[in-house]
């Protein structure tokens, strides 16, 4: 490995973006998604599904105080994925078994915020869970709702199935958010304390386990960066080394012997390393790639590096969408075999796709190559916003490229396509991703190593760092334009992401392009303009995705481009565009010329020409769909 390729994205506090398509974005989760979140946390949302999350944290520090107390406390099992007032105790847990990361996932979005926008208000809301988390944890450092509340003997006594280190890994992540706005360490410290007893908990000659969903092993990473201390970085190490080793410990744990098929779901049936193709459930699957990219770049290991690009590579060129969607099927939220990619019945949850970014990030981090960037925007321009409504207050979990709602009604393969926004979810993981990505966009748009800084999304910004000072004034969705106000504070190199979408493009000053970068050698001030022509594209998959045979997808740079019943009528299927369409974009809509089958009144007939008519169709943007009412929608459009 070639570590003078590696990099590091700049510290969110020294991004500061003024944009003109972001601001509103960012406004929208900081003004109203933030604050929707928590309120349904507490199950104050109307006619929203209940989250039972803090509910949980005050049920666990009344154990943790009965406890103190020497008061005898009641146990309940622990053997379901989900309990609620139907199959619990009324003072037992409720809700699912990760249910304590929705609240983390929060206090990390709200640590990401209050970094570029100081708020006394928020804050204290932040420091109300806090202390209610806090109050909730053990002596010994361990802190998970579940166990503490049913039944403390039987902690990480099934690591397959009920997510204490996932939910530990998602503490962290919060924990060093929030100190990292605030100088406050009190949740900091909880998580170091559960950390600590994790790592004097696994390892060798302790228990062999690892995560059934990962993120410990990013947590362990990020506490490594934070605080040094090696043995962080060493049982991170472990639960990458050990997973997937025979004999399986899933099988130990459930006391079962398999053949570990059954384990590709927890990306366990066989060790990290010889894993060539991404399987299994795909959150859990890039959050795993994510730590083996990390693991790769500090213990400088090739063969794990080898193998996060061969996953890498499965997963861009077979298993996703052009939306940056992952995970086609809803039978465990799972990748499918290559180029098994159905629009109707596409999985594509947000998690997942956030998750590829944390992989892409990571990836781009450990070599110099625009492609990890490319997916990156793929991803947050097109799957990740339309998990949101416009308004912050209702989200999608699942994210198709064709929507018809009677399908999603009445065909039961595809109940999990909902055609509207939901309120909530009692599973309610991706509205949260969401609100901590989002608050946290600026570490995703610059990164340096030593001699370099790179500029991998055009997000109109500033920074200021050793090197330089920077203004980023960018008009990127719309015109393409970008202008870059340098002010050099000692000689470096500015490198500059050609996007992959683009074949025309100027940049005013260019030493040399290497791996999609254009490269420049600044000593001076100096204004450097790049205009990267958007140009509207028609898209075809590879022939080898029989459910796009004969359609196109349109987009316009990097945004994808969708067909709404709202602007064109009911069966978008009899929808065709000419061969050539003369678009026209205007205000975000591309119009085009095409035409409408008529439909036959028979279902069997006599094969004849089929017979169509002339009409205008109209383009969205993706991210906008289903903001209006409720509509059929497709992504791909056959063309004549």
């Amino acid at each position: 490995m070639n570590r003078n390729n590696h990099s590091k994205h700049i510290a969110l506090k020294q991004v500061k973006i003024n944009d003109s398509f972001w601001n509103n974005i960012c406004e929208t989760v900081r003004n109203n998604v933030i604050p929707y979140q928590y309120l349904a946390l507490q199950d104050k949302i109307e006619d929203a599904e209940k989250s039972y999350c803090i509910d949980n944290f005050i049920k666990a520090a009344n154990v943790v105080s009965n406890l103190n107390n020497g008061i005898e406390v009641e146990t309940y099992p622990v053997d379901k994925w989900y309990y609620d007032e139907k199959n619990a105790d009324e003072k037992a847990f409720h809700g699912w078994v990760f249910q304590d990361s929705d609240v983390y996932k929060w206090i990390e979005a709200v640590g990401y915020s209050l970094q570029n926008h100081p708020d006394k208000a928020l804050e204290a809301k932040a420091r109300e869970y806090i202390d209610i988390i806090c109050s909730a944890q053990l002596e010994n450092g361990y802190l998970d709702t579940l166990y503490i509340i049913n039944n403390r003997h039987k902690t990480f006594s099934n690591l397959k199935d009920f997510h204490e280190l996932y939910c530990f890994g998602h503490l962290v992540e919060g924990a060093v958010s929030f100190y990292e706005a605030t100088g406050d360490k009190k949740l900091f410290d909880a998580a170091v304390r559960f950390a600590d007893l994790i790592c004097d908990t696994f390892g060798k000659d302790k228990i062999n386990g690892y995560p059934g969903h990962e993120i410990a092993e990013l947590a362990l990473v990020k506490l490594y960066e934070k605080t040094k201390q090696i043995k962080y970085l060493e049982t991170a190490s472990f639960f990458i080394e050990e997973r997937g080793k025979t004999p399986f410990y899933f099988d130990k744990e459930q006391g079962t012997k398999t053949d570990g098929s059954s384990y590709k779901y927890n990306q366990a049936h066989m060790p990290v390393k010889m894993q060539k193709e991404a399987l299994g459930h795909a959150v859990r699957g890039v959050y795993l790639y994510s730590a083996m990219a990390d693991i790769a770049k500090y213990n400088n290991d090739a063969q794990l590096l080898a193998a996060c690009k061969n996953i890498w590579n499965n997963i861009v060129n077979k298993k996703m969408y052009i939306t940056g969607g992952i995970g086609a099927t809803a039978e465990g939220e799972a990748f499918s075999f290559d180029y098994d990619l159905p629009n109707d019945l596409a999985y594509c949850e947000t998690c997942a796709s956030i998750g590829l970014i944390f992989f892409a990030q990571r990836m781009s981090e450990l070599e110099i190559n625009s492609q990890y960037s490319d997916i990156i925007e793929r991803a947050l321009y097109n799957t990740v916003l339309a998990s949101m409504a416009e308004d912050g207050k209702s989200f999608f979990y699942v994210n198709p490229l064709e929507v018809l709602p009677i399908a999603s009604r009445e065909d039961s393969r595809k109940k999990h396509i909902k055609t509207v926004r939901q309120k909530w979810f009692n599973c309610a993981c991706c509205p949260p991703n969401l609100a901590r990505l989002v608050s946290s966009i600026g570490k995703y748009i610059y990164s340096e190593n030593d001699n370099i800084i790179f500029v991998n999304q055009y997000i109109g910004s500033e920074i200021k760092n050793d090197k330089a000072e920077i203004k980023m004034v960018s008009d990127y969705i719309e015109s393409g334009e970008i202008e870059l106000h340098i002010k050099p504070k000692k000689a470096f190199t500015l490198a500059l992401r050609i996007p992959a979408w683009c074949s025309e493009y100027e940049i005013s000053y260019t030493d040399k392009i290497r791996n999609g970068y254009a490269f420049i050698n600044i000593t001076n001030d100096i204004c450097i303009t790049a205009a990267f022509n958007p140009k509207i594209k028609m898209i075809r998959c590879s022939n080898m995705v029989k459910y796009n045979i004969g359609k196109i997808a349109v987009t316009r740079g990097p945004i994808v481009f969708c067909i709404e019943e709202a602007d064109n009528g009911k069966n978008l299927h009899l929808l065709k565009l000419c061969d050539k369409p003369n678009f026209i974009y205007h205000n975000g809509i591309i119009l085009a010329n095409g035409y409408r089958e008529k439909a036959d009144d028979y279902l069997y007939q006599d094969y004849k020409a089929d017979e169509y008519e002339e009409c205008t169709i109209k383009f969205i943007p993706y991210y906008k769909w289903a903001n209006r009412k409720e509509n059929e929608m497709s992504v791909y459009v056959r063309i004549k």
